[in-house]
């Protein structure tokens, strides 16, 4: 599975936002499976950002959380609401993927 690399990385630490806040392991790998099916055909392969893509998720700006969820919640220009597909704690998870997956690159 091509998510064990990078589950077994995340098992190893936390990773921390800029402003401080600790993500637990798990909630990275449910972000980053989360992802995988449900936003990288847009997005890229481990936030690779496609040429078309409007928005590169790496430089997505951590201190906008509520923008962010706003955003997956209910959709912006091209982008689908996802509200009736992911729960609260899922787009959660997704943040969790998108903060520490953007401070790698």
């Amino acid at each position: 599975m091509r998510l064990f690399g990078l589950g077994l990385a995340l098992a190893c630490a936390s990773a921390a936002a800029q402003d401080g806040k600790s993500f637990p392991p798990e909630q990275i790998r449910k972000g980053a499976e989360l992802y995988e099916t449900r936003c990288q055909t847009c997005h890229g392969p481990r936030m690779t950002k496609p040429e078309w893509a409007p928005v590169d998720l790496r430089k997505f700006p951590r201190q906008d959380h509520a923008r962010f969820v706003d955003t997956v919640t209910y959709g912006v220009r091209n982008m689908p609401p996802w509200e009736d597909v992911l729960k609260p704690d899922d787009v959660e998870a997704l943040w969790a993927y998108v903060v520490t997956e953007g401070e790698r690159k």
